[in-house]
């Protein structure tokens, strides 16, 4: 049985499909959505535990879309992690004020660390 469902919304397809078999081989269930209105799409279908969210996207970006994932409620309270590059710091400070719980700059993270950051915050949650 898979451990939680993770939505990650990255266009780049290389590193959304390292990340997903990474987590895929950690037990979770990965979706992945490749612009931000798949991404928006795809938060309300498949209701994952967490998303794992880029900020610049193409048809929407990141902060567009989280500002659309809180006005549902059907994701309103769908926990969400940023994933930026470095350099994005006021629409990271704009998504903490609309309920990101993290952040992490991807230059300074490899797959491993995103995973035990996912694990730990979603141990949390359990709490």
């Amino acid at each position: 049985m898979a451990k939680a469902k993770i939505l990650m919304v990255e266009d780049d397809v290389s590193l959304a499909e390292m990340y997903q078999k990474k987590f895929t081989n950690d037990g979770y269930e990965v979706v992945l959505a490749y612009d931000g209105q798949e991404g928006l799409k795809k938060s309300a279908e498949v209701k994952p535990d967490l998303v794992l969210l880029d900020i610049m996207l193409p048809k929407l970006d990141g902060l567009a879309l989280f500002k659309k994932m809180r006005g549902n409620p059907a994701t309103f309270n769908t926990p969400v992690i940023l994933l930026t590059n470095f350099g994005q710091e006021d629409l990271v400070f704009e998504c903490f004020k609309l309920g990101a719980v993290d952040y992490l700059v991807k230059s300074d993270v490899t797959p491993q660390q995103v995973v035990k950051k996912v694990e730990g915050f979603l141990s949390e949650q359990k709490k």
